[in-house]
């Protein structure tokens, strides 16, 4: 456990962007508006109630909890709490007034959504140097809700990237926690081969901490969508580095998320992406990506839309943003297709779907397995993780 950073007067939480949890007791949220990076103290449950989720609207519950309605709510970030089973939420609620307020909830595998008190941080730290508050994108986006867009803890140092006010606007930021000064900030480049450009501005949108060769790493995707690994120890007060591109997922997609989690003796890291199938990365191929040159090169579009680091295609189209349930399930914050409802919902490391979003030739009443068929068990067990134990059969 971490100990806490006292502070006379808690700085008031503005905004909450983006998550990340540090032990199962702080909770890190990025607030763009008020340019600080807050560590919110939280309850940890005695034990993981190993039940899973299948809350097909979370909105709903969630707006009754923070007493408005569900068009109000627009969805910001998941992290899921660490030995817990317990999701937490951040959101943004749109006023009748226009005035926009943040607020984080958590939610258990039974739909109990509670509200978390933003007044009760137990440390923040500054960004110093975030964007320029007149820089906008597509008119009505401004630069500022890009000054972090993730962030991963490790070995009691907090990693963030996002945007900041420099020429190399992409940045890596790095506290210590507890939170003793301001950031050390290094400016990162890489090679793009779908734009065939060196890029300094746009951010890393998702990473992990992984080891790689032997070194601690951050493996990082950009939008459309290059992924590239930072050795942790090139992370330097005032550097430019040059962050190595292994590979190249494909186009006109971005990045809403990457988890990491062993799986027998492999390591995988997964990937999942705003407007097409997840990407499954092994460690070791993740390992000879980042031991050879590099890639220079562009594509050879559209015929040819990857290079580099092979990934294997996973069903996740559907998924806003994903984390780690339990060694077993991921949890997937997700909108369901016809109705729009925002759904909290169990996935099974492996298969990384769910049998209940399609209708196919073994859901008939009458269809027989016939003997030894490999998919009976997997079937059987998933019916009844989504809620359908009558037809587990």
């Amino acid at each position: 456990m971490f100990a806490a950073h006292c502070q006379a007067a808690p700085v008031a939480v503005q905004s909450a962007s983006k998550l990340a949890f540090g032990d199962a007791k702080t909770l890190f949220v990025a607030d763009w508006k008020g340019a600080r990076i807050h560590a919110l103290p939280v309850e940890a449950p005695a034990k993981a109630a190993g039940k899973p989720f299948n809350l097909k609207d979370v909105q709903g519950p969630i707006a009754k909890a923070l007493g408005v309605a569900p068009s109000a709510l627009r969805f910001e970030d998941m992290a899921v709490q660490p030995d817990s089973e317990i999701a937490y939420v951040a959101l943004t609620v749109r006023g009748a007034n226009g005035r926009q307020t943040p607020a984080i909830v958590r939610i258990d595998a039974a739909g109990k959504v509670a509200r978390v008190d933003l007044g009760k941080a137990s440390g923040s730290a500054a960004i110093t140097d975030a964007p320029a508050a007149d820089l906008a994108f597509w008119r009505d986006l401004p630069a500022q809700t890009l000054t972090v867009t993730d962030m991963r803890f490790h070995q009691n140092k907090l990693y963030v990237a996002g945007l900041s006010n420099r020429s190399f606007a992409s940045t890596l930021r790095v506290y210590d926690y507890p939170f003793s000064g301001k950031a050390r900030a290094t400016t990162v480049e890489m090679y793009h081969p779908v734009h065939n450009e060196v890029e300094t501005r746009a951010p890393i949108r998702s990473m992990a901490v992984m080891t790689i060769g032997g070194e601690p790493t951050l493996v990082a995707a950009y939008t459309c969508t290059p992924l590239v690994t930072i050795p942790l120890k090139d992370l330097k007060d005032g550097a430019h580095i040059v962050a190595k591109t292994v590979g190249e997922l494909g186009w006109g997609s971005a990045p809403n998320g990457l988890v990491t989690f062993k799986q027998g003796d492999a390591e995988f890291a997964l990937l999942v992406n705003s407007s097409r199938s997840a990407d499954l990365l092994s460690a070791a191929d993740l390992s000879a990506g980042a031991a050879a040159p590099g890639l220079t090169t562009p594509i050879d579009w559209p015929s040819k839309p990857y290079l580099g680091v092979k990934a294997t295609m996973t069903p996740l189209s559907a998924a806003m943003r994903i984390d780690n349930l339990n060694p077993q399930l991921l949890l997937a914050l997700r909108r369901e297709d016809a109705g729009g409802n925002m759904q909290l919902v169990s996935i099974p490391k492996g298969a990384y779907l769910r049998l209940s979003d399609f209708v196919n030739e073994y859901d008939f009443p009458d269809y027989q397995y016939p003997d030894g068929d490999k998919f009976r068990d997997f079937h059987k067990y998933a019916r009844g993780l989504e809620g359908y134990p009558e037809l587990a059969r």
